[in-house]
């Protein structure tokens, strides 16, 4: 089966896109690790930071070693050298916060999934014009659920991921899904702040588990 469809497969049966970025390769490593203890198994690291690209390739290693079935993508990726880059240090696949054409090129080229960052119907259209199949909707506390059962019935080929403002708790995650998105972003309102700083894994474990939980739950 082609990776891309994999991909996709595990997004939608997974229902959640954990998402972060940390300067420490250790931190990163932990954290990739508790949320692979709650079954996550797509997970995105985020570029934004000068240390992303060298983090990433640890992490990569990580993966290969020791998680199995784990796939790693990266995210904030905002033009062609950076999705290059990513690419040559395994990136399994691409996520942007925009619609930038050089990096559909280079995706498209190298055969790895890309999913686009959209807001408006101009930009979805464009990402489904392109042969796109899954839109990051950002920033999504903006877009709101509403929007996304507008845009549903326009563009009911596309699976939706909103990213930013989305909540682990289960009323929140309940008016996503039924508005009808396809899975769910998640970076700081998952991977706290304060339990990244007391290296709580357990409890990012834990949160993470609840989540995966509630989103199977909503969907039965």
């Amino acid at each position: 089966m082609d990776k891309r469809i994999q991909i996709r497969e595990v997004i939608r049966a997974q229902g959640l896109v954990p998402l972060y970025f940390h300067p420490s390769e250790w931190v990163s490593a932990d954290l990739l690790k508790a949320l692979y203890d709650a079954g996550c198994r797509v997970v995105e690291y985020t570029n934004r930071g000068n240390e992303a690209l060298k983090n990433f390739g640890k992490l990569r290693l990580l993966c290969d070693q020791k998680l199995s079935g784990m796939y790693l993508g990266a995210g904030t990726i905002k033009d062609a050298s950076a999705a290059s880059a990513f690419i040559d240090a395994g990136a399994d696949f691409l996520i942007s916060p925009g619609l930038p054409e050089d990096v559909f090129d280079i995706a498209y080229s190298e055969k790895i999934l890309w999913i686009p960052g959209c807001m408006t119907p101009t930009e979805i259209m464009k990402a489904e014009a392109f042969g796109i199949s899954f839109v990051k909707l950002f920033p999504g506390n903006l877009l709101g659920p509403s929007f996304v059962q507008s845009v549903k019935e326009i563009f009911p080929d596309i699976s939706f991921i909103p990213t930013g403002g989305v909540e682990p708790e289960r009323e929140n995650i309940r008016t996503w899904f039924a508005a009808g998105v396809s899975a769910v972003g998640m970076g700081s309102k998952l991977i706290k702040k304060e339990m990244v700083g007391e290296k709580e894994y357990v409890k990012l474990t834990l949160l993470a588990k609840e989540v995966l939980s509630t989103i199977d739950d909503i969907r039965k």
